[in-house]
């Protein structure tokens, strides 16, 4: 039952990727428009992960799961019919909250269900498992769809899984609560208030350097921030129990996811346009060839659990992440499909890893009653690594496109303006630029390509992974620290 919204939610990450396309023919955004339809949901998700895991914790992590899936599958309806840019990029924000509650949910479920540490690195690792084969069916299920109906089509997919979980999940799944009182929502206010600007600047300052619209982003979520730890620190049930950062496991994993995730999540935006823009595959060709890569992440995820029963974890994700590294070497000096594909099945293959070792890890080092507020904050690191990472490589992209596309003056302004803004600008005026014209800007979006995967390599990731993690025992295997910190909330 918990695959199944994790598996949705796999699924609504690619599945859009490959709806851009056809998305921007009918909505025609702009660039930044087309940015904030991809980033909204992941940006929301970021925001209220904290707050929906702690929230948890208190009423019912089931119940949670069962509110987030209803507000997942009506926002979904609202998002499919969307009649502009702004009203998709107000749905995709509601996803993004009704998200924000499936996540803690479905995992804090797992570590209630599966006490043991090998079992639960293993229900962990087909947790990631079944969040791949959302990611790998994702992109055939979205062309599939864009071919046969139209771009809305894909996120109405979500309508019967919420339907079948709001069905099931009362005799299916457990309940778990903690005798906590309400959360705080002065310290929901403040998360907010702390993540919120601090995203948004990021992805400003990618877009259009650090202007006056960024700084003041820059400084309140600074503030906010400060204020958000301080009230923690000061209070008796903490939204978020910043202790758990002393942990040397969940921290070093939490920084490694997020390092990890900001290159996948960039990389996968820009493949889902090359295969279509400038190799020129339709949605659906485009899916087919996106889907077996995604699947190397079913073999990280159940393999790396069981290699870590025996391996230190540490260097079980360094290796996959120099796995990776490889990946990203093939795309920053390729314009073929082989080796977009090849690079995209490495990168899958090292995601699959860090995200069921290093999900564990944060997972298991927080106390049961903690388990929704930890793992809100493993899925805070993840989403707002894919989401920075869609803004800073996309943007970069962009930027690298803008200064090496060759003017057209012999057109209309507004045609070489278009065309001089994007690749999916260019596309959209195909019919009004002079021959050869389309392929030059083909050539300059190539060249933005291959320099956002060589900026995304990972070689710095593998380093520091294996050198935070280096005296990780393998799983199963308690720390000295470990038990005796379990002994003590034992004899409390």
């Amino acid at each position: 039952m918990l695959a199944l919204p994790t598996a949705l939610l796999g699924l609504d990450v690619t599945a859009l990727y490959l709806v851009v396309p056809s998305l921007a023919a009918d909505l025609n955004p702009s660039a930044t428009e087309t940015l904030w339809i991809m980033d909204a949901y992941g940006f929301l998700i970021a925001g209220f992960l904290i707050t929906m895991g702690a929230l948890g914790d208190r009423i019912g992590r089931r119940r949670l799961l069962m509110i987030g899936m209803a507000a997942f599958g009506a926002a979904s309806v609202l998002a499919a019919f969307a009649p502009g840019p702004m009203w998709l990029i107000a749905a995709r924000a509601a996803l993004g909250v009704a998200g924000a509650t499936l996540m803690p949910a479905t995992l804090s479920l797992i570590s209630t269900m599966f006490v043991d540490a090998r079992q639960r690195a293993l229900a962990i690792g087909g947790w990631a498992t079944m969040f791949a084969l959302g990611m790998a069916a994702g992109p055939i299920v979205g062309g599939v769809l864009v071919a046969s109906f139209w771009w809305g089509a894909v996120f109405l997919i979500a309508v019967p899984a919420a339907v079948i979980v709001l069905a099931a999940a009362p005799a299916l799944l457990p309940e778990h609560r903690t005798d906590a009182g309400r959360p705080d929502l002065v310290s929901v206010v403040l998360s907010l208030a702390a993540m919120l600007p601090a995203v948004y600047a990021v992805k400003h300052v990618a877009a259009h350097g650090a202007d006056v619209q960024a700084v003041p982003a820059v400084l309140v979520g600074g503030m906010s921030t400060v204020a958000f730890v301080r009230r923690q620190l000061r209070l008796e049930e903490p939204l978020l129990d910043l202790r758990l950062f002393a942990d040397r496991a969940f921290s070093a994993a939490l920084a490694v996811l997020l390092i990890g995730l900001v290159g996948f999540g960039g990389m996968m935006f820009l493949i889902t346009q090359h295969l279509q823009l400038v190799e020129g595959l339709s949605a659906t060709t485009a899916g087919l060839w996106m889907g077996p890569p995604a699947l190397a992440m079913l073999i990280g995820g159940v393999g790396a659990p069981v290699i870590a029963t025996r391996v230190s974890p540490g260097k079980v994700m360094a290796s996959a992440l120099a796995l990776s590294l490889i990946g990203y070497a093939f795309l920053a000096d390729t314009d073929s499909r082989a080796g977009v594909v090849a690079g995209c099945a490495l990168l899958y293959l090292g995601l699959g890893v860090i995200a069921a070792l290093g999900t564990d890890m944060v997972v298991g080092a927080a106390p049961p009653e903690k388990a929704g507020s930890a793992a809100a904050v493993s899925e805070t690191v993840q989403e707002l690594g894919i989401a920075t990472g869609v803004a800073l490589l996309g943007s970069l992209t962009t930027a690298v496109y803008r200064t090496t596309v060759e003017p057209q003056p012999a057109v209309p302004r507004s045609v070489a303006t278009t065309y001089g803004d994007s690749l999916t600008g260019a596309s959209s005026v195909a019919d009004h630029l002079p021959p050869g014209a389309l392929r030059q800007a083909q050539n300059a979006f190539t060249t933005g390509f291959n320099t956002a995967a060589a900026v995304a390599g990972v070689a710095v990731a593998a380093v520091a992974c294996l050198g935070m993690l280096r005296r990780i025992r393998p799983i199963g295997e308690a720390h000295p620290e470990r038990a005796d910190s379990l002994d003590s909330r034992k004899r409390r």
